[in-house]
């Protein structure tokens, strides 16, 4: 399937199946066309961007014993994760002339995105919250529309996003698991497995990218666009194991944990 259509495909679909349907043939990146920019991606109804404040905040762990307050934290990933599947469709769209590479290897990501979304809904359904009963988020969209090159998304999804996403998924598996949902904390500890895999992607590329006069760290701060900010890839339990089989350099680690350590002593 060409990365174009497939991009399209999960850009323009307003049916959820259509997003998340698995290409069950080789990506080919013939035909990338014109460069297009997409300010809003469109979306089956009861999952479109809801008004600020409308969406459900993450409830506390502390509620995790109620099924519904599970299937709420499960609804509110899926839409992270769909809203990560669609910026890295429209970063295809946008930056047409990127190595196919690159390209072909955001589409491997983007596989794992989809299949996150529907681990998510899955389990959400089953406990009580159906993907779309309630009001969504825009945040992660809202601040891809701030990229303007492929290095600022390198910096902002796969290093911010996904880099923080290292800690959370371990942080929500111990809560599942203390609340006695061993199928969400599963959930929760495939996805920090492939978000190594897509943090050592994003950080690749990043590497591969850069000015050579600039230092890999140099260059991620450089390319993040405030709100986003190296403390903003750091959850509240730093996993360095993991950060480590995601191939970042002994300094870019060091200076995430220089700013981890700042944190507990605030």
């Amino acid at each position: 399937m060409e990365l174009r259509a497939f991009a399209e495909r999960v850009l323009f679909s307003d049916r959820l199946d259509q997003k998340l349907e698995r290409v069950r043939e080789p990506f080919t990146d013939t035909h990338p066309g014109e460069s297009l920019r997409v300010t809003t991606p469109t979306r089956p109804v009861n999952l479109v961007f809801g008004a600020p404040r409308t969406a459900p905040p993450m409830p506390s762990p502390s509620t995790f014993e109620d099924p519904q307050r599970r299937g709420i934290a499960h609804h509110i990933m899926a839409n992270h994760e769909l809203q990560a599947l669609e910026v890295m469709a429209a970063q295809l769209l946008a930056y047409p002339e990127a190595p196919t590479d690159f390209r072909l290897g955001m589409a491997r990501v983007m596989e794992d995105e989809q299949r996150h979304t529907r681990m998510h809904t899955e389990r959400g359904e089953s406990l009580g919250v159906p993907f779309g009963s309630r009001a969504v988020n825009s945040y992660i969209w809202r601040k891809s529309l701030e990229f303007r090159n492929i290095l600022d998304y390198l910096a902002g999804l796969p290093l911010t996003f996904e880099g923080c996403n290292l800690d959370h998924t371990v942080e929500l598996e111990e809560h599942f698991r203390r609340a006695g949902d061993p199928k969400s904390a599963a959930v929760m500890r495939q996805i920090h497995h492939d978000e190594i895999e897509h943090v050592a992607f994003g950080y690749q590329w990043l590497v591969r990218l850069k000015p050579a006069e600039l230092s890999d760290w140099d260059a991620y701060v450089q390319h993040l666009h405030w709100p986003l900010r190296p403390a903003k890839s750091i959850g509240d339990q730093f996993q360095l194991d993991a950060r480590l089989a995601a191939g970042l350099s002994p300094e870019f680690v060091e200076q995430l944990q220089t700013i981890a350590l700042a944190d507990e002593d605030a």
